[in-house]
């Protein structure tokens, strides 16, 4: 990633113009994104890796050999000589050979079924092995982040996950004990176990000559089997089918180390703070270089090193030089944000750390302050790392620290409640880490012409990397127009010049019930694929009729088209609703039957609903008339509305219990059961404040207390997850369902398209406090109209299946051939995974060919 991230900027340069650039790759294809490997799994695509675009070495006449490695370096003569024998000259050279994994020397460790976690081949090969019928346990040996990131593949992968770290505890270069407390505590909550503290002496194998190399000399010898087992140091074994070893990595220094060149005590190629090495004609860059010794593994410091280098060959006359970088990151593991940035250990004299830990939202918060300023110098962030950007501006001083530090890890805290926001920011401050823009750049590209995201992310680069700074770098954006006397256009899209707010007002005052209507009224053109679903949305919302009749079928999105979610294969899901997660014996009866009948693969979720997956499109309404033969109901998966309302067990069966969780949590899923909204809603209601149901990572969540109930608002488990807010407190029962309504309604009616309620109100001026002002003290006059709305919709309320099925001209559609109604979709084919039917994937298909 470095090497080809030195080529672009020299490109951009003009620079390859002055050389004849040879690119030499060990590996069989150019460069591509190891910091997304894991999308591998997803995708089952290199080319969507690919880091050069489509005929970027032949536009810019750079000779590519591939699969070809250098093995020795001439410095006198000042050539490379490759695996192949071939000699190639260099005036200047780079080496940017980055890092090999490090296997320790574990006994059994060259068995079949043992992996490392590096090259698109280690996933090709890991997905193959886990792909056998007998693999079912996989086991990864490191508990860093390339381990954890192992990890995560093999759930994907459908394993049983164990994660095995030596350390006392998860990720101990990055993290503290009570960070890495939560991170183990989330990661264990999605499946995978966790031992730390724990050495792995041996990988033991089954077949004849299972025992050959035990003894550590010759692990791999002819007959020794495959994995079954790991043994610890303690003496305790753990059943294996699969080991991948993640342990950390080791800078390629091999060729430096041949040709004579300096190179550390513990590996790592020297060089200066021109990233120069012992030879002037030779540079090192990425995580081969060691560097005022220190080795890299990051991409960030990686293109900065590139960007060094680049000033150089490029004949700048000042060329910045490398100081050092941060070796802070941010990032999601398993689902869990992981963010550390600055002196996040407090290794700096005279600091002190202000610690926030949640063991029941999961959520850990340290900050390293100056104890003579009070200035932020670094923290660590685990399960919440919505607040990294503000707070490592804040550690670089490119953003001022705020009297209270403390409030900005305290709960209802963080930057923006702390009123700092991107005009605080330093025009140097990093806003795009991966590309190392910052702020003052994207400012001068919109002052020169960039006047969208698309334009900025074009001449800058900036959230072309991972995408965590959009956010940020489109409040930049939108903020300079505004500095600028630019009118930024909220639109919703060429079609209507309204935002979507100002689009609901227009529909609920003249009640519109169709989108000629809408269109004629207020819009121009035939729409598209934003303005259609939004009208759609607003329409369901504000409760006109069934959302497959009249025009409304016609802006519906591919899922609510035929009221199911569509799966990667052409299959579709069957979701009933649960509400309150309790469902009848003969209920659980009835869906396994169908699932049976009908081929399905069951899947309890995390949402406390059993899904039903693979149904065919001209299966859906049979199975759907049996669902509700069955008593049940459509639970929306298929919609941006209410999906679930999560649940404890509560007073009726916990000890720790104090109000009935489970009957509030049924009666709140079927009053909001349907409820269309800009997005999907999320709730739970937990019993007792040891919030076992999570409420406070839900849209709307609520938590029992001995005089009533509290409730929170604006969270979400998310993309970009964030704590819930305190509304309210001690609520009888309908005081709090008379605050949800007037909430819900107030979100429906004010969002943005497609966006959360999080999002929603970090947008909203005022925050908490503006809208704890609405909904309970209702400062804008308008409590009685939102429930109103509120009860309109459960009067009004139906199950759009039952209603499909009562219906021919509705139950019309779903056929695959119009022709052929009774001919089933050819290209939707099975095979049995763990005495369940899964998509057969494509390679898979080609071999069935």
């Amino acid at each position: 990633m470095v090497g080809h991230r030195l080529l672009t900027l020299l490109a951009d340069r003009g620079a390859l113009d002055r050389y004849r650039v040879t690119v030499v790759c060990g590996e069989p294809r150019p460069a591509y994104d190891r910091v997304n490997l894991s999308q591998w799994f997803v995708t089952r695509d290199d080319e969507s890796l690919a880091l050069a675009e489509p005929g970027f070495f032949a536009r810019h006449g750079i000779e590519l050999l591939l699969g070809d490695p250098v093995v020795a370096v001439d410095r006198e003569r000042r050539l490379v000589r490759t695996a192949a024998d071939a000699e190639l000259p260099y005036d200047r050279l780079v080496l940017a050979t980055g890092s090999s994994p490090f296997v320790p020397p574990v006994a059994g460790r060259d068995r079949p079924g043992v992996f490392v976690y590096r090259t698109l081949e280690d996933l090709a090969a890991i997905d193959a092995w886990a792909r056998r019928p007998e693999t079912t346990t996989g086991v990864v040996v490191g508990g860093g982040l390339l381990g954890l990131e192992a990890a995560n593949a093999l759930q994907t992968l459908g394993l049983s996950t164990h994660v095995v770290e030596v350390a006392p505890h998860l990720m101990p270069a990055q993290l503290d004990e009570g960070g890495a407390a939560v991170l183990k505590a989330r990661i264990e909550e999605l499946g995978v176990t966790v031992h730390t503290g724990t050495a792995t002496e041996l990988i033991a194998g089954a077949g004849a000559g299972a025992d050959a190399g035990d003894d550590g000399a010759g692990a791999g010898d002819a007959g020794a089997g495959p994995v079954t087992e790991l043994r610890f140091a303690g003496g305790e074994t753990l059943a294996a089918d699969m080991v991948v070893f993640s342990a950390g990595i080791r800078p390629r220094d091999e060729l430096a180390r041949s040709s004579g060149l300096a190179v550390g005590e513990r590996g790592g190629i020297v060089v200066d703070d021109d990233l120069r090495t012992s030879d002037p004609h030779i540079w090192a860059i990425g995580e081969c270089a060691l560097h005022r010794g220190t080795i890299y593994g990051l991409v960030a410091p990686g293109y900065r090193m590139a960007e060094v280098v680049a000033a150089q060959l490029a004949g700048d006359e000042d060329p910045p030089r490398f100081e050092g970088a941060d070796l802070g990151t941010k990032l999601k593991l398993l689902g869990v944000d992981v963010a550390c940035f600055g002196d996040h250990r407090g290794a700096t004299p005279n600091t002190r750390a202000l610690v926030w830990h949640d063991d029941v939202a999961r959520v850990h918060k340290r900050l390293t302050v100056r104890e003579d300023t009070g200035q932020v110098v670094g923290g660590l962030l685990v399960g919440d790392a919505s607040d990294h950007a503000a707070l490592a501006a804040m550690a670089s001083g490119d953003l001022p620290t705020p009297e209270d530090p403390a409030g900005l890890i305290a709960p209802a805290g963080g930057a923006a409640q702390a009123g700092v926001g991107v005009s605080a920011l330093a025009d140097s401050a990093l806003v795009c880490t991966c590309e190392s823009v910052d702020k003052g750049t994207i400012c001068q590209a919109v002052d020169d012409g960039a006047h969208d995201l698309g334009a900025v992310k074009a001449c800058t680069r900036a959230g072309t990397g991972c995408g965590g700074c959009v956010p940020m770098v489109t409040s930049l954006v939108n903020e300079r127009l505004r500095q600028a006397g630019v009118e930024v256009d909220d639109s919703l899209c060429e079609h209507f010049s309204y935002t979507r707010q100002q689009l609901f007002d227009l529909i609920r005052y003249h009640r519109y019930t169709s989108w000629a209507d809408v269109v004629a009224a207020h819009g121009r053109g035939r729409g598209c694929a934003i303005c259609r679903p939004v009208v759609g949305s607003i329409l369901a919302s504000l409760g006109n009729g069934h959302i497959l009749d009249g025009d409304q079928s016609t802006l519906q999105d591919s899922n609510d088209h035929v009221l199911a979610n569509i799966q990667r294969n052409g299959s579709y899901s069957v979701v009933p609703r649960v509400p309150g997660g309790e469902i009848t014996p003969e209920q659980l009866i009835a869906l396994g039957e169908i699932a049976r009948d009908f081929n399905l693969y069951t899947k309890i979720t995390g949402g406390q609903r059993i899904d039903l997956f693979g149904a065919r499109l001209e299966d859906l309404p049979a199975i759907w008339a049996r669902v509700i033969d069955a008593g049940m109901e459509s639970g929306h998966a298929y919609g941006k509305a209410l999906r679930t309302v999560k649940s404890c067990v509560g007073l009726t069966w916990c000890r720790y219990g104090v109000q009935d969780s489970t009957s509030m949590a049924v009666r709140l899923e079927l009053r909001y059961r349907g409820l269309r909204s800009p997005h999907k809603v999320k709730a739970a209601v937990s019993g007792c404040t040891r919030e076992c149901a999570e409420a406070q990572g839900k849209d709307f969540g609520v938590i029992a207390t001995e005089r009533g109930w509290n409730l929170y608002v604006c969270g979400n488990g998310g993309k970009n997850p964030r704590h819930a807010d305190l509304l309210a407190t001690d609520l009888d029962d309908e005081t709090l369902i008379r605050y949800i309504d007037r909430f819900l309604m107030f979100y429906i009616r004010t969002a943005d398209r497609l966006e959360r309620t999080s999002v929603w109100l970090e947008r909203m001026e005022g925050g908490i406090d503006h809208l704890r002002a609405v909904v309970v003290e209702d400062s804008l006059g308008i409590a009685a109209e939102l429930e109103a709305d509120m009860a309109r919709h459960v009067e009004s309320y139906e199950c759009e299946w039952k209603a499909t099925l009562d219906d021919p001209k509705r139950l019309a559609r779903f056929v695959t051939f119009v022709n052929a109604p009774t001919t089933p979709d050819p290209d939707i084919v099975f095979v049995r995974e763990r005495g369940q039917p899964r998509p057969i994937r494509e390679e898979e298909l080609e071999l069935v060919r």
